[in-house]
């Protein structure tokens, strides 16, 4: 029997047309966290989708090269009232999971309540204070910015507590919230 590898490396993937928040982070069984790699990729708005969609799965795939992750975690598009918005999101969010299907790598999506559940203990918790969890989870000498760079390593961190850490399996099949019924409902529906 393999032993269980002693921490876990997470990519989080905050997903958006115009930044890219991308974070991966080392998180050990003790839930303690190590920072591996922060950025954001941008693509130019003046560009056909078709373009910016390539841009944001270059940078994807660069960071998923260099730093080689055993699971990618994505924010779950839930709502906006913005529809293009919602739209560019939903496009960069499947070029992730793409992504980390083509390298055979687990991936999960995550709420943005169920992020800040996790990092703050507050499920509305404003982007100030998910930051500063982040800097403090990480031991950071500053914030991480911009925010989309901070939301992605939010991500990260939330999958691998969530999941239980590098020994655990994965989170699918677990109790899930009221919100996370009403998605899985909703794409259990929309399969059909």
């Amino acid at each position: 029997m393999t032993p269980a590898p002693a921490s876990l490396r997470v990519l989080g993937v905050d997903p958006g047309l115009t930044r890219c928040g991308i974070g991966v982070v080392d998180v050990a069984r003790d839930r303690s966290a190590t920072l591996v790699h922060v950025g954001v990729v941008r693509s130019d708005p003046e560009l056909p989708i078709e373009r910016r969609l390539a841009t944001i799965a270059a940078g994807i795939r660069a960071v998923l090269e260099e730093h080689d992750p055993q699971v990618v975690a994505v924010e779950r598009v839930f709502a906006q009232q913005n529809r293009s918005t919602v739209m560019g999101t939903a496009q960069a969010s499947g070029v992730a999971l793409l992504l980390a299907a083509e390298r055979g790598l687990p991936a999960e999506t995550h709420t943005p309540s169920e992020v800040k559940a996790a990092i703050t203990g507050y499920g509305n918790a404003d982007k100030r204070q998910v930051q500063t969890m982040v800097a403090r989870v990480l031991r950071l000498d500053e914030l991480p910015k911009p925010a989309d760079a901070a939301d992605a390593l939010a991500l990260a961190l939330c999958h691998a507590w969530r999941s239980g850490g590098p020994s655990a399996p994965s989170t699918r099949g677990a109790v899930l919230t009221p919100a996370q019924r009403a998605w899985a409902d909703a794409e259990r529906l929309a399969r059909r």
